[in-house]
């Protein structure tokens, strides 16, 4: 693959998971365990595995050739909101390549930072799930409930990872030729030498995925129960992520009955978030209807490259002090007053910023106030309720779904990657794309309700009705969760944040990104394979890159 993938990932896990009890590095040489003793025993392949969680939020350079400048999901998670214009910046950003995501400019190019690591990160996941899957299933352990659970994680990661590849590095399947159109290279082995194969059409690596996930549920179903009531044990997967992830494959393969059903047995034991909970910050993956997240350990350095550094405006960094991030206001505007998520975007904030975007900052250029008492007497009412220090600016339609748990700090809490809410957004989807009105309807029901007092689904009654509402909800319920991304990849939908009286953004700072075509007629849409894997891949030319 693109550097060597070996088994210092899985070195560097068992040092450092053997070690967080106690909060420190083990300073012991990656080398002095050997790929013997590391895959001995279920509990040592189990150690493994929680370094498979915790890679998912780490500085890649733990590894060779990873970088400080990307900590796995802290980066990706938001980036899928960041770059379709969900998520809008209110000013320039001041570092991390954010301002290039923004405009359109890291994933189109085949030298990014952003391009590579993604690459990079995805198949290193791979590389260790193949490494427990061939020697958990070899026959040397004995398969107890304890390896099938071992396993069933590793089948589920691979699907997992492999699912991200596909999405960014290919067209969407429901908008290409599938069984032509080039996919990535699918990777079974664990050992050198990592030349892997061709690019697999899309149809197989979806197969694959396909294939890898209903294992990984095989297996989950005679294995031990993920541990409960604890934030370190929802960073385990369980069956009941297998299904959240199955239905996500489905969706975007356009499986409507299979996303359907597998998102209904993915939220079955997990309650929608009450009014309180849903405006406690999203901070923690201990919210009742939170499937999968990463439990982040608070020691961890990745504070100024966090996800709560790149999406809380009570972050104390300057990537949100100058740079208040806000939602469209078109979405926004759209909300009704009885919808209590209303609540989390603040359309009334004073801007305060003189360098802001939109060049209305400041008391004198900001059009909606005429008194500076009242101007004043807002932005300390703002501050006060949610924890913003005195340094952070404010911006019209700046956000609060995103709090930390100790706001004004560089703490950077959990991240949140599967919640009841979207399984019932899938369904509702799928049920409306097979035609089925009333089970799309049921569907939308219980999660509208609980969010807004005067819900009343029975007016969306047509097909088309409904899929403009389901695109609603899931910009709203979804918002800077990072789905907007491949949503629209699926929608056929490209931006155009000029329209219908704008989003917000600005022309002069989001340049290509204010403005792209729909990704069917638009190859932006695809991530460039990075270089290096071209120029080390002797399977890969020129002629495969996107």
């Amino acid at each position: 693959m693109l550097r060597k993938i070996n088994l210092m990932l899985l070195s560097i896990a068992f040092l450092t998971l053997t070690s967080c009890e106690e909060e420190f590095l083990e300073t012991t040489p990656t080398d002095a365990i050997s790929e013997t003793d590391a895959f001995a025993t279920a509990e040592n392949m189990a150690l493994i595995l929680n370094g498979m969680h915790r890679f998912l939020y780490a500085q890649a350079q733990i590894i060779p050739g990873g970088t400080s400048f990307r900590s796995g999901n802290h980066y990706w998670t938001p980036l899928g909101d960041n770059l379709p214009g969900g998520v809008i910046h209110s000013a320039r950003a001041n570092n991390l390549g954010w301002q290039n995501e923004t405009q359109w400019i890291s994933h189109t190019q085949e030298t990014s930072t952003t391009s590579e690591q993604l690459w990079y990160q995805r198949y290193h996941i791979i590389a260790s799930a193949n490494a427990i899957i061939e020697k958990a299933t070899d026959g040397s352990l004995v398969e107890d409930a304890r390896l099938r659970e071992i396993i069933g994680q590793a089948y589920a990661y691979r699907a997992w990872a492999y699912h991200s590849l596909v999405s960014h590095y290919a067209k969407g399947y429901l908008i290409g030729n599938p069984s032509t159109d080039p996919g990535v290279p699918l990777l079974f082995k664990s050992e050198s030498p990592f030349t892997s194969a061709p690019r697999s059409t899309v149809e197989e690596v979806y197969n694959q995925i396909q294939d890898d996930i209903d294992t990984a549920i095989t297996y989950f179903e005679d294995a031990t129960p993920r541990p409960t009531g604890s934030a370190a044990g929802k960073s385990q997967l369980n069956i009941d992520v297998a299904y959240g992830i199955k239905a996500r494959i489905a969706l975007n393969k356009g499986d409507w009955r299979t996303a359907a059903d597998a998102a209904k047995l993915a939220r079955a034991d997990y309650p929608l978030m009450s009014e309180s909970d849903y405006k406690s910050g999203f901070n923690s993956n201990l919210l009742p209807e939170v499937i999968w997240g990463s439990n982040v350990i608070t020691t961890e350095t990745t504070f100024f490259r966090s996800y709560f550094y790149l999406m809380s405006n009570t972050f104390n960094g300057s990537q949100n002090r100058n740079n208040p991030k806000i939602a469209d206001r078109r979405l926004v505007d759209a909300i009704p007053d009885t919808d209590y998520r209303k609540d989390v975007f603040l359309p009334d904030a004073p801007n305060t910023n003189s360098s802001a975007a939109n060049g209305e900052g400041g008391f004198e250029n900001d059009p909606n106030y005429t008194d500076r008492d009242v101007w004043d007497a807002k932005i300390s009412e703002i501050k006060d309720t949610y924890g913003i220090t005195s340094r952070h600016n404010l911006h019209p339609y700046m956000h609060v779904k995103f709090l930390q748990q100790n706001p004004g700090s560089i703490d950077p809490d959990d991240i949140i990657y599967m919640r009841t809410s979207e399984m019932y957004l899938i369904e509702a989807e799928a049920e409306a794309m097979l035609g089925n009105i009333d089970a799309a309807q049921d569907a939308l029901r219980p999660l509208g309700e609980t969010r807004d007092s005067a819900y009343d689904v029975s007016v969306y009654d047509t097909k088309q009705a409904l899929m403009e509402h389901i695109k609603f909800q899931r910009g709203l319920e979804l918002w800077g969760e990072g789905f907007l991304y491949t949503d629209k990849i699926r929608w056929d939908e490209g931006i155009d944040h000029a329209a219908d009286g704008g989003s917000g953004a600005s022309a002069i700072l989001y340049q290509d990104g204010f403005f792209q075509e729909k990704p069917s007629t638009n190859d932006n849409w695809i991530f460039k394979i990075p270089q290096r894997e071209i120029d080390a891949n002797p399977n890969i030319g020129p002629g495969d890159q996107n």
